[in-house]
């Protein structure tokens, strides 16, 4: 998989800060792998929500808010509800450009939505959301966002874009 190029101030090392503000959630490109495919050769259901999972886990990272970061805070970014329009098939061997934005954002969620298309042409194939949540990772309880995610996702807020 190729993902955007790592962000400077990304990782997992104590006192690590969010990314500056204006940084933005970047497509992330996928090559369809052969394990993604039904027996047909085209990419099986249930592969989506995880490619979105991806995209979005690969930004965090990059923007200096993933999961490590937010382990030492004592939190898990849990998905509480996946949704997926399929347009088009993905095969086996496409290239697929995953172009991530916030649809909603609220005190202890936020909803990503996700367009898929194929890179060569550009074919819108699937679109979906996923809404994320922050629990305590000592004892599974639910959390507000953390001030430095909730930062990142506000700033790309697609009802928000310039």
């Amino acid at each position: 998989m190729t993902t955007p190029a790592r962000h400077p101030q990304a990782g997992a090392a104590a006192g690590v800060s969010a990314a500056p503000a204006g940084a933005r959630l970047l497509p992330v490109r996928r090559r369809v792998e052969h394990s993604d495919t039904d027996a047909y050769g085209v990419v099986h259901f249930a592969r989506y929500p995880a490619m979105q999972e991806t995209a979005l886990l690969d930004n965090l990272e990059r923007l200096g808010v993933g999961l490590a970061v937010l382990a030492e805070e004592g939190l898990g970014l849990i998905v509480v509800e996946a949704r997926t329009r399929y347009h088009a098939p993905a095969r086996y061997p496409d290239e697929l450009t995953l172009e991530p934005v916030v649809g909603h954002l609220g005190i202890a969620r936020a909803r990503i939505d996700t367009l898929i298309r194929r890179t060569t042409d550009g074919a819108e194939l699937a679109s979906g959301s996923l809404v994320v949540a922050l629990t305590d990772r000592l004892t599974g309880a639910p959390r507000t966002l953390s001030p430095a995610l909730h930062t990142v996702l506000e700033e790309n807020r697609s009802d928000v874009r310039p």
